[in-house]
């Protein structure tokens, strides 16, 4: 996915739920900070973009982008991509994540729309723990588009539910799994 693509589906997310306070949270967050040149494939390869909502108690509004918008929609099957509304709750994230959100130009009057801060996008794919989000974390490192040490600080401050072993199992991984410079 690229930068216009993602735009794409933000412009059609805030067509069917208009005046909408939207969250991009996944991988495709990534395209809200770093420029796509820059970015290996594996941050780049996803076909879908995560679409919380900080308005929808109830997730009537990402069950509306689904329907939409969403995976086996005419706008996936005409585009090749499209928009998964999902829940805030849905990624782990570390303490302070909503004071470092990166602010996207709104696609339409009277709706905002932010992304994850990188490393706490990449700190919420680690705790996840699968193949395609250990290849995306180490993608970002390896070339240096975020930096291990502030990782390593995002992954101390997440959550008391995420206990210590699965802390360590990370903290491990980034020290010894990804290489260093």
């Amino acid at each position: 996915m690229n930068r216009d693509q993602l735009e794409h589906v933000l412009r059609a997310a805030a067509d069917v739920v208009p005046q909408a306070d939207i969250l991009v949270i996944g991988s495709q967050s990534i395209l809200a900070s770093i420029d796509e040149q820059l970015l290996p494939i594996e941050a780049t390869r996803s076909i879908e973009v995560d679409l919380a909502f900080f308005d929808d108690a109830d997730e009537a509004k990402a069950d509306t982008v689904d329907g939409a918008i969403g995976e086996l929609s005419l706008f996936h099957g005409t585009h090749g991509y499209y928009g998964q509304g999902v829940s805030l709750t849905t990624p782990t994230l570390p303490n302070g994540w909503a004071d470092r959100l990166v602010e996207i130009e709104p696609p339409r009057e009277g709706t905002r729309v932010r992304a994850l801060e990188p490393n706490d996008c990449v700190a919420s794919k680690l705790v996840a723990w699968r193949q395609k989000d250990l290849q995306f974390a180490g993608a970002l490192l390896g070339k240096k588009l975020i930096e291990r040490a502030v990782l390593a600080s995002r992954i101390d401050a997440l959550p008391e539910h995420v206990s210590t072993s699965q802390r360590t199992l990370i903290l491990n991984w980034l020290a010894e799994a990804v290489p260093k410079p």
